[in-house]
């Protein structure tokens, strides 16, 4: 391997850094083959790829556009083999994460039109919505299938009438009918003489829609006697029931899904050397014969203004006002591109993308615009460097990054650790160093410009003044989390001054982040339905106490986060219709700050843009006044109380762009979200493959521009089934990494296994009992940020929590560590970190190899864990 000097490798790193990022696929690959760079085969090409994207200024725009899916549903109403019971199957094939909404109705009821049915004639994995429906997923029976489907298994002697679903895409949130209604399988077809339907509930009717009128007639009623019109002595309705005689069928209709794409725009601009004029290299993956509808502006008003010539080829003007260029295919990827010149005073660039005749591409909501004012200045004369206005000043976060790669780099290119290390370990460097460019990357990939206005300012040129302030809002990378409090904290009403006590003794731990519990007035006594946000007299203590709990754990070297809770808040005041959706204090907000979906509340803003919270009013980020508000009070925290960052409650409930506008402003040291979603199950049993539900999680962190890491929620539920079933072949993804959102974005994981809701005395997702330790032997020597919970730190775990931080800190293992998966089967997960520490877990055997070049100790030894250090 040829060795790569550090300064090559390292040129203008800082252009990598930027403020949004698009969290990467699941391998290094599939993040740079967007842009269509490739895979790193050396450091040379590394080093080459840095070096490359020094040469230009570039502005990428994430966009998102809808496509059309077309597929079925079926229905199939099949008699089993045992020529008693039936088996209604439904299916889809169009990708997604499908439930079956489900009910039934029964003979000669009244009242609602749906009802739970039997529980034996639930499948697994089914779960009860209120009184009246089950939700089932859809689930493909193999990997090679192209419908998800499920079976409902029932005997027509039951009592049933009609069995009703709809469709339900929880990905989208998309509900799929038929023609506007419920689909009906109705299992009699007979009317009563007053008109009213037996088959289904009172004012339900025969629905003339959707499966009846199949060309298959599902069901037909054996004539009797009692059928016949001169017959005066009707039978009972048990009777029929009993008579009746059901016919399979098969059945498909076809169904659309709305689906969105992401796709990147990218924009390049550099000086050319022999005319001194601006050149624009614009690239996009949108498929198709994309048009770029395009024009220059001369000042900030942004007005269309055609520019001078030349033209691209294929490129016509548009009445006057614009010119329209078709892009070009490039000879590799499905990318297609044109080439813009320019005169350099022009102040900047603006486009939109026409896909076809009705489908037009912008960048939410409008034109594309790349500033290009100063450009001439500051992109450098005579071949020197054109990316003098992307430099930013180095922070802890982008430091921490370079710094690694450079020791990487310079272990790896050293003579000496060329002859020791085997090819194997070098290999395991290389994919270190891989990780963390394409960590880098996916910052550099900005919606924001890489190169924004306030970057490039004519007056000031000097590059070594910081231009960008970056507040990451993920600490150093080193951080171990305390919980400092649980359920129950709050009955004491003096938490404060009890953890006051216990501060020196936290920080002995090794611990460096303390999270507090909620500070503000609350409905609730454990701090989780806000009131009056400036009023920090709760349950916990006063506002004075927290100040001075505050200042003594910053005096033993903690830094704080307080638990802010931005999704939702009590009102104070009803409304003229008798709603809680008034507020009072001193952000006396209306109804126009409560979002206008949630049905409980009544409110006047716009739609949510997450999950509502329907035991209070969920607050609506879109508007100016509610975030300008946040903003401050957030700034009001900080300064007042002196908290370092923030723990963010339910963050499922609004967009991650609104918290990182919220972060922006109050510049935490760290901020971690809750984003509590649902792992995937097929039949009650966890899916080995959870890529779906750690990619929601990231995708929140991604949205948020990477400004706070989220708790990872697949970690712990993947710990769950390993250690509770014995399956500690769970802990190793398709690709042999760790299956969590560790596995993908590690320094942005908050790992935990437990927490004041999951444990203590609510107990709503407890980790398996007496596993605790094998829990914490994974998080504490994994990379990710670990958090461990106040009730594990005061038990008896405390002195083997205490060794295993030691052991971290002592390994200085950090958030973006190097895992090396050695085992992973039925009974024993093993894994290398950072070639510094050996770790298992489980009750099979394992040891770490004594023939290799590194001799292993025992640091630490307990139930069912072990950890080793290089001697």
């Amino acid at each position: 391997m040829a060795a790569v000097t550090v300064d090559s490798l390292i040129q203008n790193p800082t252009l990598l850094f930027r403020s949004k990022s698009k969290v990467f696929a699941e391998t290094v690959l599939a993040h740079w083959s967007v842009l269509g760079i490739g895979s790193f085969s050396s450091l040379g090409a590394l080093a080459l790829w840095l070096q490359d994207q020094a040469s230009a200024r570039r502005r990428l725009f994430p966009s998102n556009r809808i496509e059309k899916v077309e597929g079925k549903i079926f229905i199939r109403l099949d008699q089993s083999k045992n020529q008693q019971d039936w088996q209604l199957t439904v299916g889809c094939s169009l990708p997604g994460k499908w439930i079956l909404h489900w009910g039934v109705s029964y003979i000669g009821d009244s009242g609602s039109e749906w009802d739970q049915p039997p529980k034996n004639m639930r499948p697994p994995g089914s779960i009860p919505i209120r009184d009246y429906a089950i939700d089932t997923p859809l689930n493909k029976p193999s990997k090679g299938d192209m419908f998800h489907e499920v079976k409902i298994d029932f005997n027509p002697s039951n009592e049933i009438a009609a069995i009703h679903f709809v469709l339900k895409d929880e990905e989208t949130g998309a509900w799929y009918q038929h023609r506007g209604r419920d689909f009906k399988v109705p299992l009699v077809d007979y009317l009563e003489d007053d008109g009213n339907t037996v088959g289904a509930k009172r004012g339900f009717g025969v629905w003339s829609g959707a499966l009846h009128q199949f060309s298959n007639v599902l069901l037909k009623a054996e004539a009797s006697p009692a059928d016949s019109p001169n017959n005066n002595n009707n039978e009972s309705k048990d009777s029929k029931n009993k008579n009746r005689h059901l016919e399979g069928f098969y059945e498909e209709l076809s169904i659309v899904k709305e689906v969105s794409v992401g796709n990147l725009v990218s924009v390049a601009v550099r000086k050319s050397l022999e005319t001194s004029k601006l050149v624009l290299h614009l690239e996009t993956d949108v498929p198709g014969n994309v048009v770029v509808h395009w024009g220059i502006c001369r000042d900030d008003a942004k007005r269309w203004e055609i520019p001078a010539a030349p033209y691209p080829p294929e490129t016509t003007l548009f009445k006057n006002k614009a010119l329209r260029t078709l892009l070009q295919p490039k000879a590799t990827g499905n990318r297609s591109g044109a080439l813009f010149t320019l005169d350099e005073e022009v102040f900047g660039f603006l486009f939109v993308l026409k896909l076809d005749d009705n489908t037009w591409l912008k960048f939410e909501e409008n034109d594309f615009y790349v500033p290009l004012s100063g450009a001439s200045s500051v992109l450098g004369q005579h071949g020197q460097s054109e990316s003098t206005s992307e430099e930013i000043s180095s922070n802890s976060y982008t430091d921490g990054i370079i710094n690694e790669i450079r020791n990487l780099v310079s272990g790896l290119s050293s003579e000496k650790t060329q002859k020791t290390q085997t090819k194997e370990a070098q290999e395991s460097i290389l994919q270190e160093i891989e990780q963390l460019a394409a960590e880098a990357y996916s910052i550099f990939r900005s919606s924001i410009a890489t190169f924004p206005e306030e970057d490039v300012a004519e007056t000031d040129t000097d590059t070594t003044k910081p231009t960008v302030k970056i507040s990451s809002g993920t600490g150093s990378g080193f951080e171990i989390l305390c919980q400092g409090f649980n359920w129950e904290s709050h009955k004491s009403g003096r938490w404060y001054m009890e953890l006051q006590e216990k501060a020196s003794e936290i920080s002995s731990l090794g611990f460096t982040v303390i999270w507090l519990p909620p500070p503000t007035e609350s409905v609730s006594p454990e701090g989780y339905m806000p009131k009056d946000l400036y009023n920090l007299n709760s349950r916990y203590g006063t506002i004075d106490e927290l100040k001075e709990l505050v200042k003594s754990l910053h005096k033993v070297g903690l830094k704080v986060l307080g638990d802010v809770v931005l999704n939702h808040r009590c009102a104070h005041f009803k409304n003229q219709n008798g709603i809680w959706n008034i507020f009072g204090g001193r952000l006396n907000w209306d109804d126009r700050a409560v979002v206008a979906d949630d049905p409980h509340f009544q409110g006047r803003g716009n739609k949510s843009s997450g999950d509502n919270f329907h035991a209070a009013p969920n607050i609506d980020h879109s508007q100016e006044f509610v975030r300008k508000d946040l903003k401050e009070w957030l700034g009001w925290l900080r300064e007042e109380i002196g908290y370092d960052g923030w723990r963010l409650d339910f963050v499922r409930g609004f967009w991650g762009g609104y918290v990182k506008d919220y972060l922006d402003a109050s510049e935490p040291y760290f901020a971690v979200g809750e984003y509590w979603d649902s792992l995937s199950y097929t039949y009650g049993e966890m899916d080995h493959n959870q890529d779906a539900h750690r990619q929601r999680i990231i995708d929140w962190i991604n949205a948020t521009n990477g400004t706070a890491g989220a708790f990872d929620v697949t970690t712990k539920g993947i710990l769950h089934s390993a250690l509770e079933r014995c399956e500690y072949w769970r802990l190793s993804d398709q690709k042999g990494k760790p299956p969590g959102v560790v596995g993908w974005w590690p320094s942005r994981a908050v790992t935990f296994i437990e927490n004041h809701d999951t444990g203590s005395t609510q107990g709503h997702w407890r980790f398996p009992g007496g596993k605790e330790m094998q829990g914490y032997a994974y998080i504490l020597t994994h990379p990710g940020t670990p958090a461990v919970f106040y009730d594990h730190i005061f038990s008896h775990y405390r002195s083997e929590i205490a060794a295993l931080i030691s052991i971290r800190n002592r390994n200085q293992i950090h958030c973006r560590s190097m895992v090396k998966i050695v085992k992973a089967e039925r009974d024993v997960y093993a894994a290398i970190i950072d070639e510094k520490v050996v770790m298992k877990i489980g009750p099979g055997y394992y040891e770490p190899p004594s023939d290799g070049p590194q001799r292993w100790s025992v640091a630490l030894e307990g139930k069912d864990y072990k950890v080793w250090e290089t001697s």
